[in-house]
């Protein structure tokens, strides 16, 4: 049997490449080459799959709990690499960049090495999510803006 610790610090892992792969995933083009670019020095990457372009089909619920339905297909690209050490990452992003997804599979095959991992938060994933968070913040203020309350006037005790 796996222990309690065991079993917390594998979904903390899972967690966290989840987060890193979400990130990558909405990672600028521009800013995956500038992290690239600024690597002291640059692994030699196999293409194991990809990168690839298909469509994937995007569900909905109606109100968020309804019942779902296809509301229509998206464009994905894909890409699998193996670093020479044996790391191997993966990406997928909308749209048909595939230059794109292969260094998001890079950097997430980095990631995964202890020797790197600082690296490619401090470079790229924390600045990612500080775009992400500014945009967020910037499309909540700008709707908070249209915002209008409405409210009852009693006359009396009719």
């Amino acid at each position: 049997m796996i222990s309690a610790d065991r079993k917390d610090a594998a979904s903390q892992t899972v967690a966290e490449r989840k987060r890193a792969a979400d990130l990558l995933a909405r990672a600028e083009r521009s800013e995956l080459q500038a992290v690239w670019d600024a690597l002291p020095q640059k692994p030699v990457a196999y293409l194991v799959r990809g990168p690839e372009t298909g469509l994937v089909m995007v569900r909905g619920r109606i109100g968020g709990g309804g019942a779902p339905f296809n509301l229509g297909e998206v464009t994905v690209t894909r890409a699998t690499v193996r670093l020479e050490s044996g790391s191997i990452g993966h990406a997928q992003a909308l749209g048909t960049d595939r230059e794109k997804a292969r260094l998001a599979a890079i950097f997430d095959a980095l990631w995964q090495e202890e020797t790197t991992r600082e690296f490619i938060e401090q470079a790229l994933l924390s600045p990612i999510a500080a775009r992400i968070a500014a945009a967020d913040h910037r499309k909540a203020d700008e709707t908070a803006a249209t915002r209008v309350d409405f409210f009852t006037m009693v006359r009396g005790d009719n």
